[in-house]
C-alpha cells in the first residue's frame, strides 16, 4: 500500500507556500516535494499542472516572479530569482542545474565589500549588480549541472549539455555544449 505521508506533506507545503505569495497557483498533480522556498515577499509563483519540482527556489528580493509551464521536471538544483525566470510547457531540468537570473554581486569591490554584513542582518543591497530575466521555451532539455546566467532565452526545444554554462541566447532546435555553451549542431527534424 502506498504510504498517504507524501501527499498529506504536498498539501500542507502548498498552503504554506499560498500564504507567502502575493499571486500562487499550482497546477492538479503537480508535485512539490521535497518544496524548498527562501527570501522575497509579494513575489508571484505559478506551477502548470503534472509538474514535478525538486529546486530550491531562492526570491532574493520583493515582488519578483517565477512561472513554470505544465509537464514540467525541474530536479534538484537551484534557481535564483531577482528579477523573473519563465519555463515553458515540457521542460526538463536535471539534477544539479542552477538558474540565476543576477550576477549577485557587484563588480566594484567597495560595494561587494557590504554584502556579507547585510546578510548578516537579512537585507542584501542591491546596488551595481546586474540582473536580467531567464527564459527557457518550451521543449527545453537542460542537462545535469548545467548553469544557466542572466539575460539568457533557451529557444524552443533547445538541448544544453551536461555541465554546459550559459551565458547567452540558445537558438531553438540546437544542441549546446561546453563553457562557454556553443552550438554543438542543430537538431534534426526526426529530433524535433
Amino acid at each position: 500500500m502506498i504510504s498517504p505521508v507524501p501527499k498529506l506533506l504536498s498539501i500542507v507545503t502548498t498552503r504554506f507556500v499560498a500564504r507567502r505569495f502575493s499571486a500562487f497557483t499550482i497546477g492538479p498533480d503537480t508535485d512539490l516535494l521535497p518544496w524548498r522556498l527562501r527570501g522575497g515577499s509579494r513575489c508571484r509563483l505559478s506551477i502548470g499542472e503534472h509538474c514535478v519540482v525538486r529546486s530550491l527556489v531562492v526570491f532574493e528580493r520583493e515582488n519578483v516572479a517565477i512561472s513554470i509551464g505544465n509537464r514540467c521536471f525541474l530536479g534538484k538544483g537551484v534557481v535564483s530569482i531577482a528579477e523573473g525566470v519563465e519555463i515553458g510547457n515540457d521542460v526538463l531540468i536535471s539534477w544539479g542545474v542552477i538558474i540565476t537570473d543576477h550576477n549577485s554581486h557587484s563588480l566594484k569591490f567597495s560595494e561587494r565589500q557590504r554584502d556579507v554584513g547585510d546578510w548578516r542582518v537579512s537585507h542584501k543591497t542591491w546596488i551595481g549588480v546586474k540582473v536580467g530575466k531567464v527564459v527557457i521555451q518550451d521543449k527545453a532539455w537542460i542537462g545535469f549541472n548545467a548553469i544557466i546566467l542572466k539575460g539568457v532565452t533557451i529557444g524552443e526545444g533547445a538541448i544544453v549539455g551536461a555541465g554546459s554554462v550559459v551565458s547567452k541566447d540558445v537558438p531553438p532546435f540546437t544542441l549546446v555544449a561546453g563553457n562557454p555553451a556553443r552550438v554543438v549542431r542543430e537538431l534534426g527534424s526526426d529530433e524535433r
